[in-house]
């Protein structure tokens, strides 16, 4: 009888967290990945393409909604135009295996130079919005291949505004 009444008081004093479930251990919680590309891009301003390079960072907090931060640099072979772009904005993304296709809006800033009238050098900037979006393929663990297109539209260029448009090829690091 004292042995039944020790089991039961006990078993009655047994925490109820004794008999839940496991957390689970292997949710990442959050995610950032920083890389560098090569761009091909209309610039809207010469009629030739032209290259340029790209780095990137990207931070997803939640599963599928982060942050990305952006500049690149496109250069013309032909003349010492060049426009730099620097934008940050939100980030949405879906995972299929390996394959991460993801849709971006950024706003920020450019810089267009220019010769003027052929003896001076212009340096002006300008705010501008980009929308893209692209597939990152998990190509090692910590290693992303990128394909990427991006539509820029400048506001205040003068005319219609400035709205150039890029093609990236690149690779990140995910930590």
């Amino acid at each position: 009888m004292v042995k039944n009444i020790f089991f039961v008081a006990a078993l009655l004093s047994t925490p109820a967290f004794l008999f839940a479930q496991a957390s689970p251990t292997g949710i990442r919680r959050a995610s950032l990945q920083v890389g560098a590309g090569f761009s091909n891009a209309n610039t809207d301003y010469v009629p030739n393409r032209v290259n340029g390079t790209t780095i990137y960072a990207d931070y997803d907090f939640f599963h599928h909604l982060g942050l990305e931060g952006e500049f690149r640099y496109l250069k013309d072979g032909r003349s010492n135009i060049y426009e730099k772009t620097y934008g940050v904005g939100p980030r949405y993304s879906r995972t299929y295996g390996r394959f991460s296709p993801y849709v971006k809006g950024l706003y920020g800033r450019g810089v267009f130079n220019f010769t003027y009238r052929g003896e001076r050098t212009a340096n002006l900037a300008y705010n501008l919005v980009a929308f893209g979006g692209g597939v990152d393929y998990r190509l090692l663990r910590h290693v992303n291949v990128r394909g990427e297109y991006e539509y820029q539209r400048w506001f205040g260029f003068p005319l219609h505004g400035l709205t150039p448009s890029a093609v990236t090829i690149g690779a990140a690091y995910r930590f």
